[in-house]
């Protein structure tokens, strides 16, 4: 087949359907394998097993329940709105999966490297609220109600944290395009935004205190707008049964814990983007492997996964070692914390960038 043949419009939606396919199996194959680890984690952190009878090692445990979960009843409360009741999770996880479309995997690696990639994730999150507010009214039940609320107004409270957070990163590296931000951190894990981007020439040793502190606000963060423990709140078993899916059974129910868990592993694909270098790789490959070439790809892809599983780990940990919080303190620290830290580190990076020298 001519080259030129995937320029043309037919070529173009056949190629942006094959890379939508593959990141859509991607992150679906890593929900399966990555719920087996989470509970393995925290099974350890136990002293238990965890799954080990279907497969080996219990590998295939989250493929069994999939067939559980799609050839169970679906059972709609008979006072429910089953319209909106069925169409809610259908919403929370095509918003969850479509997120996946600016994301980078490696150089050129990504469905749509759009120039506002960083503004298109605001929308979609802001969106993803919808889906849970729509399953907790239309089950018709109190505690499906309450347990919306909380996950709508914990998610709200805490995207401001992260948007500023993100606004830090923007201004050290003057784009919003996720590309461009991963292609900034090159050269080494010195150059990563964790320890400050780089560059430490005049006032320039600030940012390195500053983006390691929004790199932990930002992680906390996560676990909070995801709904992961400490901050799972919303589905508190010992005040609201399950939170806005206690109603929800069979492979609706499988749709809610899919998008929650496609949009945890955004997140750490997020912070590996934001301040962890995204496929770069610690040390420089440039004078070994030719940038561009097959085998460049395929290591930036295996430093960008490597990452996601690390970033991974600390949520399984979190959700293993760290109590519940209530609800007064977690707002708390979302409006009288973490909000503060973010501004004032938003006003340091942006004083640093006019009045700071070279950075």
């Amino acid at each position: 087949m001519d080259a030129s043949f995937w320029v043309s419009p037919v070529g173009w939606t056949i190629l942006t359907v094959l890379e939508i396919l593959a990141v859509t199996v991607f992150v679906l194959l890593s929900v399966a394998f990555l719920v087996y680890g989470d509970r393995k984690i925290w099974a350890s952190v136990q002293l238990r097993k965890g799954p080990n009878v279907v497969g080996p090692f219990g590998l295939m445990q989250s493929f069994a329940d999939l067939i559980k979960f799609v050839l169970k009843e679906v059972i709609i409360p008979a006072g429910a709105d089953k319209t909106v009741f069925l169409l809610a999770p259908l919403v929370s996880v095509v918003l969850a999966l479509i997120s996946w479309a600016v994301i980078p995997f490696a150089p050129g690696w990504v469905i749509s490297n759009i120039n506002v990639g960083v503004l298109y994730l605001f929308a979609i999150s802001s969106l993803g609220v919808y889906g849970i507010i729509m399953g907790g009214w239309a089950s018709n039940s109190k505690y499906p109600f309450l347990g919306a609320l909380r996950s709508a107004a914990q998610m709200v409270s805490y995207e401001v944290s992260i948007g500023f957070v993100v606004v830090t990163v923007i201004l050290l590296t003057g784009s919003m395009n996720l590309s461009d931000i991963v292609n900034h951190q090159a050269g080494g894990f010195w150059n990563w935004n964790f320890l400050g981007g780089g560059g430490f020439k005049g006032l320039g040793f600030l940012k390195l205190p500053v983006m390691l502190g929004m790199m932990v606000v930002f992680y906390i963060s996560a676990l909070a707008e995801t709904n992961r423990p400490p901050f799972d709140l919303p589905d508190a078993e010992s005040e609201l049964v399950a939170g806005y899916q206690v109603e929800y059974s069979s492979s609706p129910y499988m749709l809610f814990f899919l998008a929650e868990m496609a949009n945890i592993i955004l997140m750490c694909a997020m912070i590996t983007i934001l301040f962890f270098g995204g496929w770069q790789s610690p040390f420089p490959i440039d004078s070994f492997i030719a940038p561009g070439s097959v085998a460049y790809a395929l290591i930036s892809v295996f430093w960008f996964i490597i990452k996601i599983l690390f970033w991974f780990f600390m949520f399984a940990i979190a959700k293993a070692i760290v109590p519940r919080y209530r609800y007064d303190q977690l707002m708390r620290l979302g409006w009288k914390v973490f909000l503060p830290l973010s501004l004032v580190a938003v006003l340091i990076i942006a004083a640093l960038r006019v009045y700071g020298g070279s950075l």
